[in-house]
């Protein structure tokens, strides 16, 4: 290595670790931060500080019934999060964390209803971003940290995202690049004794089955146990509205009649379509796809859209959960509604 790269890199590393202070600073002074994972960027504030808690909602306009994610930096603290906390979790725990899985289990006692929505479960999480886990070490205790953007909005994926939504009401924006995954954790409930899918994501329900040796429940609760539940949720300005490619000009014709301004969200762009429609490429492959979608959906805003059609992927996989979130930005609920 030469000395230039050997100095840019020092300077990073310590740049990064004054974030990380900052950060932690600000934490535990019950600020909030933008914390960057591998899924999307979440709004973090100490789990344990209900005055901090509270802020969370005030910046997102959140309800304050919505259970939060909390963030733990390994698996050997979901005791201090958790009571009788079963097998399957640890299992699940052990395969997948650190990474894009959420487990909802029995609360243990002291978290607070704040965290929780005021049910007697809690939803927690190991991310695997190595700027997020250097922050969790250092703070010690449980980040609770929804993603950071307004209730109902699009998710942010950079840092820039954060502070173009939340702008002043975070304390600490910490840089960690784009989000690897792109798209929310997957959330499993095993709080009742069985396993149940709340929210689809990259670990599909054949990984969690292959994991733990027994079906999925396909039952879904009544009860909103976890984020990423509304009807109308990762929602972009312009209206999502979803066609087949073969209704997609069809789509064109009708907006162009209305003279509404429009573009395309898909995998690949027909020739029959005019020129002068805006075309907004999704990818070739699902982890393309959820690692672009929000990006995507961000620069129909940009671009002053008012309305987007959308081409939705495979529902097989990884694209359940991409077609989940665009069921959902559209305003017509989930697949696993």
């Amino acid at each position: 290595m030469n000395a230039i790269n050997s100095n840019a890199n020092s300077a990073a590393t310590v740049s990064q670790r004054d974030d990380v202070l900052a950060a932690v600073d600000a934490l535990r002074r019950g600020g909030l931060i933008g914390l960057p994972t591998e899924t999307v960027y979440g709004l973090g504030a100490d789990a344990s500080n209900p005055e901090a808690v509270a802020r969370i909602f005030s910046a997102k306009r959140r309800p304050t019934n919505h259970p939060l994610i909390v963030h733990l930096h390994r698996k050997e603290q979901l005791t201090q999060w958790a009571h009788a906390v079963p097998a399957a979790a640890w299992r699940l725990a052990e395969a997948f964390w650190p990474g894009p899985l959420t487990l909802v289990l029995q609360r243990a006692p002291g978290v607070l209803d704040a965290v929780t929505g005021g049910l007697d479960t809690v939803a927690l999480r190991v991310p695997a971003h190595p700027l997020a886990l250097e922050v969790l070490a250092a703070f010690g205790g449980g980040i609770a940290a929804p993603s950071a953007n307004r209730h109902k909005k699009i998710s942010p994926t950079s840092a820039r995202h954060v502070r173009q939504e939340l702008g002043d009401a975070v304390d600490v924006v910490l840089d960690g690049g784009d989000c690897r995954v792109g798209i929310e954790s997957t959330i499993v409930d095993l709080s009742t004794g069985t396993m149940r899918l709340l929210r689809p994501g990259a670990i599909t329900t054949r990984d969690l089955e292959q994991t733990v040796a027994e079906p999925v429940d396909p039952a879904i609760s009544p009860v909103i146990r976890s984020p990423g539940r509304m009807p109308l949720h990762y929602a972009p300005d312009a209206s999502v509205v979803l066609a087949s490619m073969e209704d997609v000009p069809a789509k064109i014709a009708e907006y162009t009649a209305l003279g509404v301004r429009m573009g395309v969200l898909s995998e690949a762009r027909a020739s029959a379509w005019p020129d002068h429609i805006p075309w907004l490429p999704m990818g070739n492959t699902a982890s393309e796809q959820a690692h672009q979608l929000y990006r995507r959906l961000r620069e129909a805003d940009e671009m002053g859209l008012a309305a987007l059609i959308v081409v939705p992927p495979s529902d097989r996989g990884l694209g359940y959960a991409l077609c989940d979130r665009l069921c959902r930005a559209a305003g017509l609920g989930a697949l696993l509604a």
